[in-house]
């Protein structure tokens, strides 16, 4: 069975590692969600946080310095787990 991230995967592989990732991510505008989607970033991690026009979501963006191709993935199967919560 094909891995959903094996595209993502074959992209990043190439990359030298390692290297600062940005992830992007779309949820619920609460801070239960919020928290549980920082959570799986370092304090160092720059962190940026835009809301919806209408403000029921919000867009948290991350630049992190990750190791290698598998710890990208293994957040955003992480992630993929909270309720509401989309990966871009």
């Amino acid at each position: 069975m094909k891995d959903v991230f094996d595209g993502l995967r074959e992209k990043l592989q190439d990359q030298e590692w390692p290297a600062v990732y940005f992830f992007k991510f779309v949820c619920p505008n609460n801070n239960e969600t919020v928290a549980k989607v920082v959570a799986h970033f370092n304090v160092e991690s720059e962190i940026e946080y835009h809301n919806s026009r209408t403000g029921k979501y919000v867009s948290v963006s991350v630049k992190e310095l990750m190791l290698d191709v598998d710890s990208i993935i293994d957040i955003y199967q992480k992630v993929a787990t909270i309720k509401g919560v989309i990966a871009l």
